[in-house]
Formats: C-alpha cells, sequence, structure tokens
C-alpha cells in the first residue's frame, strides 16, 4: 500500500469507522480531524513527484475496467489545495458543529466527501473520474441535507443532486463518445486519430463539458449552487472553495492537457466553452448586488468567479484558469469561513441588514475577512490580483468582447463586496444578535489567520511555483499595460460606487427585483419544468400504468387466471355421479379415436 493509496482510501476508511462504530461518539469528529491531518501531510510529501499505477477493478470480456492513480505536477497541486482546505473546515467544524446533535453523521459525510474529491483528483482515466464524481454528488447531497428537518435544506439537497444528475448524463455520453473517437478512458494515453471530424470530436468535448456546467454550477444548472447554503456553513466552504465546484474545471483543464491545446484551440467547443464561463461570470455577479442573504452573497461570488475559470479553459488559457482556482481557494474558503464565524456570534441571522459593528466585536473576524474582501475583488499585491490579471490577458488577446465582459465582472466584484462589508461590518448594530456578537473561539479563529496569509500569499511566484497546479510564471509579477489600468480602474470604481451608495444606510436604498429574484431563472424552473412538463410527465406515466400495466397486462393476466381457476372449481365438484359421467364419457371418447381415426 504506497503512499496515494493511503492518500486515497484514508478518508473512506474513517468514514466507514466513523458510521459502523461511532455513530453517536464525540471521537467521531476528532478522527475524521485526524485523517484530514493525516491526507493533508501525504500530500505535501508527494508535493512533485510523478508516478502511476493501477489494479484491475472488473472485468467483461475483452473490456477490463481499471482504477488507477496518476501524480504529475496538475494532480499533486491540486492534492495540496483540497486536503489542507479539507483539514481547515475540519478543524472550524470542531467549534462551529461542536452542539449538533448529528455531528458523528456530519463529520462522516465529511470524510466522505473528502474521498470522493481525492478521488477525482488523483484519477488516472474517465471512468474512475466518472465513479468518484458521482460519489462527490452523494457526498453534497448528504451534505447540504444535513438539516434535513427543515424543508429549505431537504429541497437544496435534492435540488443539487438533480441538477447534477442532468449534467452528469452528458458527461457519460461525452465519455463514452471520448472512448468511441480515441479508443481508450487513460487521459495518459488518450490521442486524436487523422480523420475525426470536428463536429464529432467538438460533440465529445461539448457533452463531457455538461458534466462542469452541472458540477461547476454554470448557467443553466447554476440555480442550485445559492441554495446549497442550506447546509452548515463548513459545508458551504468546502464546496465553493476548492472541491466540488472546482472539480469541473480540473476536469477540463486535464481534458485540454490529454487531448492537447493545439487541438483544442480548433474546435468549436472551445468558444461555446468561454462564452458560457463569461456569461455566467456576469450573470453571477449582477444577481450578488442585490442579495442580503450574507452566505448568498458570497455563492453568486463563488458562480462568477468559476465563470472566470471555465472562460480562461474554454480561451485555451486553462493555466490561468486553475491559477485562479488555486488563489480563489484560499480567499474563498476564508470568506466562506468567516461567514460562519459571523453567524455564529450573532446568533444564526444571515441577513446583512440584520448586522453592524461586526468590526469592533469581532476584530480577528473582521480583520481576515477584510483581507479575503481585498483578494475577492483583486486589490494589487494579494492573490486575487495575480491570477484574474492572467485570465484578464487571455481575454484581450484572444477575445475581445469576453474581455469587455470580464471587465464588467470586475467592476460589479468591488461592488457587491464593499455593499456587504460596510453593512455587515461597519457602521452600527442593527440588531440584538448583533448587538451582543463577539468574538469567536481559537479553533474558528485559527484556521481563518491561516487562510487569510494564504490568501495573501498565494499569488507570488516564491509560494505558487511550489504549490499552484500548472503554474506557469509570468515575465512581469505585475505588467504595467491597459489591461492591468483597466483591472485596477475596474476595483477603484465598484468600492468607490458602493462607498457612495451605502455608507451610513440602514436598509437597501436600490431595488431591482429582476436581481433579487435571480432574473426569475428558479421561478422559471419551478413552474415550467416541474409544475408542467415534470406534473404532465407523471400523469402520462400513471395513465399507461393504469391503462396497459395494471389493466391489461397485470390485470388481464389476472383475470384470465381467476376465469381458468372458476373453470377448474366446477369440474372438482366433489359429486360421484358426475365423476363416473366424466370418466364414462372420456372412455367413449378414448375408443372412438382408436377404432375410427
Amino acid at each position: 500500500m504506497t503512499l496515494p493509496w493511503i492518500l486515497l482510501f484514508l478518508p473512506l476508511l474513517t468514514a466507514a469507522v466513523n458510521f459502523l462504530v461511532l455513530k453517536k461518539s464525540p471521537i467521531a469528529a476528532w478522527l475524521s480531524t485526524a485523517s484530514a491531518l493525516a491526507t493533508a501531510v501525504i500530500a505535501f510529501l508527494l508535493l512533485g513527484k510523478t508516478d502511476q499505477a493501477s489494479f484491475e477493478w472488473a472485468t467483461v470480456g475483452d473490456f477490463s475496467i481499471k482504477l488507477g492513480y496518476h501524480l504529475d505536477p496538475l494532480a499533486t497541486g491540486m492534492m495540496i489545495v483540497v486536503t489542507v482546505v479539507g483539514l481547515l473546515v475540519h478543524v472550524f467544524s470542531l467549534a462551529y458543529m461542536k452542539e449538533d446533535e448529528a455531528n458523528a453523521r456530519y463529520f462522516t459525510g465529511l470524510s466522505l466527501f473528502m474521498f470522493s474529491m481525492t478521488g477525482i483528483v488523483l484519477a488516472d482515466n474517465f471512468l474512475m473520474t466518472f465513479i468518484f464524481w458521482e460519489l462527490v454528488g452523494l457526498s453534497s447531497y448528504l451534505l447540504i441535507g444535513h438539516w434535513y428537518h427543515k424543508n429549505s435544506a431537504a429541497d437544496a439537497a435534492k435540488k443539487a443532486f438533480l441538477c447534477n444528475r442532468v449534467g452528469d448524463f452528458g458527461f457519460m455520453i461525452g465519455i463514452l463518445l471520448l472512448w468511441g473517437i480515441t479508443g481508450t478512458m487513460k487521459f495518459s494515453d488518450m490521442g486524436v486519430p487523422v480523420g475525426v471530424s470536428e463536429f464529432t470530436l467538438s460533440a465529445a468535448v461539448l457533452c463531457i463539458f455538461c458534466g462542469a456546467i452541472g458540477k461547476s454550477a454554470q448557467v443553466p444548472l447554476h440555480v442550485w449552487l445559492p441554495d446549497a447554503m442550506e447546509g452548515p456553513t463548513p459545508v458551504s466552504a468546502l464546496i465553493h472553495a476548492a472541491t466540488m465546484v472546482a472539480a469541473g474545471v480540473y476536469m477540463l483543464f486535464r481534458l485540454q492537457l490529454s487531448l492537447g491545446a493545439d487541438l483544442f484551440i480548433g474546435l468549436g467547443a472551445s468558444d461555446v466553452i468561454a462564452w458560457v464561463g463569461g456569461f455566467t461570470a456576469l450573470l453571477a455577479a449582477l444577481m450578488a448586488t442585490q442579495q442580503n442573504d450574507i452566505k448568498r452573497v458570497l455563492a453568486y461570488s463563488t458562480l462568477s468567479q468559476l465563470g472566470y475559470m471555465v472562460m480562461a479553459v474554454g480561451l485555451v488559457s486553462g493555466e490561468a484558469g486553475m491559477f485562479h482556482l488555486f488563489t480563489h481557494a484560499w480567499f474563498k474558503a476564508l470568506l466562506f469561513l468567516g461567514s460562519g464565524a459571523v453567524i455564529y456570534a450573532c446568533h444564526h441571522e444571515q441577513d446583512i441588514w440584520k448586522m453592524g459593528g461586526l468590526m469592533r466585536k469581532m476584530p480577528i473576524t473582521g480583520i481576515t475577512f477584510f483581507i479575503g474582501f481585498l483578494a475577492l475583488i483583486a486589490v494589487p499585491g494579494t492573490s486575487g490580483f495575480f491570477s484574474k490579471e492572467q485570465i484578464l490577458e487571455a481575454a484581450h488577446a484572444k477575445q475581445p468582447v469576453l474581455f469587455w465582459v470580464a471587465v464588467a465582472v470586475a467592476v460589479l466584484t468591488p461592488f457587491y463586496m464593499t455593499r456587504l462589508v460596510i453593512v455587515a461590518f461597519f457602521g452600527k448594530a442593527r440588531d440584538e444578535g448583533a448587538s451582543h456578537a463577539h468574538e469567536v473561539g481559537p479553533l474558528m479563529w485559527l484556521p481563518l489567520a491561516i487562510l487569510s496569509v494564504l490568501g495573501l500569499i498565494a499569488g507570488y511566484p516564491f509560494f505558487a511555483e511550489k504549490f499552484a497546479p500548472a503554474y506557469k510564471r509570468p515575465e512581469h509579477l505585475i505588467h504595467f499595460g491597459m489591461v492591468t489600468y483597466i483591472s485596477v480602474g475596474a476595483v477603484i470604481s465598484g468600492v468607490i460606487a458602493a462607498i457612495l451608495v451605502y455608507r451610513g444606510k440602514d436598509r437597501d436604498p436600490i431595488s431591482i427585483p429582476l436581481l433579487q429574484q435571480r432574473f426569475y431563472i428558479d421561478q422559471l424552473y419551478d413552474n415550467v419544468l416541474v409544475r408542467y412538463l415534470q406534473n404532465a410527465g407523471a400523469a402520462i406515466i400513471a395513465f399507461i400504468d393504469e391503462l396497459f400495466i395494471n389493466g391489461l397486462l397485470v390485470g388481464g393476466i389476472g383475470r384470465a387466471a381467476a376465469s381458468a381457476g372458476n373453470a377448474m372449481r366446477k369440474i372438482q365438484s366433489g359429486s360421484l355421479q358426475g365423476y363416473a359421467f366424466a370418466f364414462g364419457l372420456g372412455v367413449l371418447m378414448v375408443i372412438y379415436f382408436t377404432v375410427f381415426l
């Protein structure tokens, strides 16, 4: 059992022990945290190594299904992100979920999630990726619906599960198409034969992209991610920062490496991917400007930043997208855990308009949250600035229209994040919960402090060259050109606009129902897809079931059997005279058939 296999299966073993042995024991939380620590240590030991191994899992005729790991700089760098963020989420959860009555079940779900995400990162083929892809979906369903006694949490879990199933159906078709084209599912052996049409290959890539649309919450399957806030806040940090939603970006870049950048450039699918990412970034940023739930603002921010990453992959600048994934992981985990500390201190209040003055009452949380805010809006010198610049440079060089879309997002991001910080952390307390808020304990603020440091330094070459997956060192750390000036101007414009609009306000002076209701996309899905199409489909199926299944097949066969039974029952009457008559009739028929026929 080598280190990569231990890294993969240790969280699964932990989840099994917690579920089977430590169902209601507080030891489960500490065992899961110890497992997360061990996986983080192993990830650091494997950093920069290259290796691969596999074993045969099942054989069907000449076709064998293999599970294996593939270590390269992309996988080992991504494992640092997954395990370190996972560890800090575990530590934060020790305090945040301490009083939860289903504490052991929660940590079991975390360990299962870590196992699933580790499998995606280490997988050496698409089939193994798909298996763990589905396990991530199951894990997220369990964690989002942890408080399933709340209807909103149960509905959010089902929504996430169903949206991902839609995307995963296309993902499965894409894997089969690519297998038919290349003859293999192994990433390192994948090559496109000469003569394969661009349309066929683009169709396969777009089907695979469907999986990323679901998992990374791109339009039109983005609707599940904001509702996933119904789960515990540490779960939100785990899903949004570096694991589940980042899996789509990671998988797309892995596909880009397998097929080759030169081939990817010529595909029409790459343009579709880039435009979906850009549209998602802009749409989510607009919706974030009118949200009042602190976690929902951050959720739409995640959608927007994921759009940036997907756009970069579509522009065949996957290295820039992966670099932004790396930096974003630290400051977005910081912001979500910081929001969790705020919610915890404010007695589970999530409306920013019922907060205020928290910077004075919670200085550690406030300062670390402010650092995450600076990194997210891409203030020069923070990690977010360096990674966002690479995406803007790529867009400017390859697709000018998408560049200006990205600039619009760069204005909106500091606007809605400055709004959040001003309303929640400055001014006066607007509610009793905020009035009595106080700083959280060290188990909660220590992860915030670590993530704030990482959010500042993760973009610098001395750090990124060692830990960031697929990192390419730029010629100049800061390139003073048109793109940089536009980017900095966008940040300044967004911040100043938010200060002018929201400073000293006790309620939102702007009301745009279209943005508050998220462009009515959720209502459209609910009214059209669920109430009409789904209900109509259910009615048709019920009709077929009653008419053909119950009426003709099951009911008809049942009635025929009953009729035959009734006929046979009349023969078996118990009358000796009747039996003698039947016997005599039978003898006469035998004589007749024997003599005359």
